[in-house]
């Protein structure tokens, strides 16, 4: 992966860099994330908060509840409203970025599959990746990188 990351919202208001590798790539298929992505499913790279630097622009906030039970801080472009990336206010130190919005989206590659108990019945789930039937376990791999 080359380093940084830049992206920006859909309008180009907003842009960023992230100047670190994410711990890991995850797809989600819940109903929430069907719903905001207007798709099938939304792709989510988590990342250190001290990775990501605001280049451009400033963000919203509004927070919602969680498929999981907690909240998700969700930061937005005020101008096209497009989604940046999440943060749960009780681990502050991470960000999950919705990576839809890098320039090279190539460097998208997702490492497991999440609240696949939601997802569509068309969608094909990689069977050599790891797969959930709800919440990611993402927790492996943030302490798989701390080793």
């Amino acid at each position: 992966m080359q380093l940084p990351l830049t992206g920006s919202c859909q309008c180009g208001a907003v842009r960023y860099e992230i100047t670190k590798e994410p711990i890991v790539t995850a797809v989600c298929h819940c109903l929430e994330c069907q719903t905001f992505s207007a798709s099938a499913f939304s792709i989510t790279m988590l990342i250190d908060a001290d990775a990501f630097n605001l280049i451009a622009g400033e963000l919203n906030v509004f927070e919602r509840p969680t498929a999981a039970g907690g909240v998700a801080a969700c930061y937005f472009c005020p101008t096209c409203s497009n989604r940046v990336y999440h943060m749960n206010p009780e681990k502050p130190e991470l960000l999950r970025l919705k990576p839809g919005g890098l320039d090279d989206k190539s460097q998208i590659v997702p490492q497991m599959h999440g609240w696949v108990s939601s997802a569509q019945p068309w969608v094909e789930i990689p069977t050599d990746l790891p797969v959930f039937e709800y919440q990611h376990d993402m927790q492996a791999f943030i302490d798989k990188r701390q080793r």
